[in-house]
This record gives structure tokens, C-alpha cells and sequence, in this order.
């Protein structure tokens, strides 16, 4: 079993930046994509970034792109989303999430569904 958990959640103003991090336990996923989610109240899950073990696949979606970074460190066995020109319309509490496929980076990368391992939530509010 994996344990993930976030940090670095918090308020910050239209125009701040946030680093969030997660760290996994209970074994190593230093081979498996790692991605974020986020999800606000009254809506559905969606898919944030996502980064492959080694880094040569990276994908976010549209709403972040430009803003966003994510990055890994698979020797902390950890994984960070820098949010940067935030809006109020990032306010949501974010998930990380670990894929159960090693060496491998499925295409369906965006979908909730594809991930086994998630994290508990950091709320992130970002005020006008």
C-alpha cells in the first residue's frame, strides 16, 4: 500500500503562488507517473498535471498551463506543484495521486479512474 500525503495548502491573493507537496510511504514510487487533481466544492474532480517517473512526459491541463509547474524528486519519493499568477477560480482542495504502473504512463492519465493511490487534500483559497 502507498500513503500519500499533502502539504502546503493555504489563502493567498489573485496573482500569489503556492508550492504544494506530497510525499509517498509504504513503498517506493519512484517509477510510477505522479499527477495532481483538484476539486471545488460542488463540482467534479479534475485532472491538474501529471508527470511520468522519468520525467519525459508532463501534461497539464489547459486552465494551468503557464502557470503551473510540476516537478518530482524520486529520491524523497515526492512530487510538487508550484501555482503561480493564481486565480479564484484555482480555490479548491488538491489531491495528489500515484499511478500502480511502473515504467509505464497510460494514456488515460487525466481520468480520476486511472490513479490507485491518493492523498487526503490541501485546501487551496485564493481571494480577489
Amino acid at each position: 500500500q502507498v500513503q500519500l500525503v499533502e502539504s502546503g495548502g493555504g489563502l493567498v491573493q489573485a496573482g500569489g503562488s503556492l508550492r504544494l507537496s506530497c510525499v509517498a510511504s509504504g513503498r517506493p514510487v519512484s517509477s510510477c507517473p505522479m499527477g495532481w487533481f483538484r476539486q471545488a466544492p460542488g463540482k467534479e474532480r479534475e485532472f491538474v498535471a501529471v508527470m511520468s517517473w522519468s520525467g519525459a512526459n508532463i501534461y497539464y491541463s489547459d486552465s494551468v498551463k503557464g502557470r503551473f509547474t510540476i516537478s518530482r524528486d524520486n529520491a524523497k519519493n515526492a512530487v510538487y506543484l508550484q501555482m503561480n499568477s493564481q486565480k479564484p477560480e484555482d480555490t479548491a482542495l488538491y489531491y495528489c495521486a500515484v499511478q500502480n504502473a511502473e515504467f509505464y504512463f497510460r494514456t488515460d492519465y487525466y481520468t480520476h479512474r486511472s490513479y490507485d493511490y491518493w492523498g487526503q487534500g490541501t485546501q487551496v483559497t485564493v481571494s480577489s
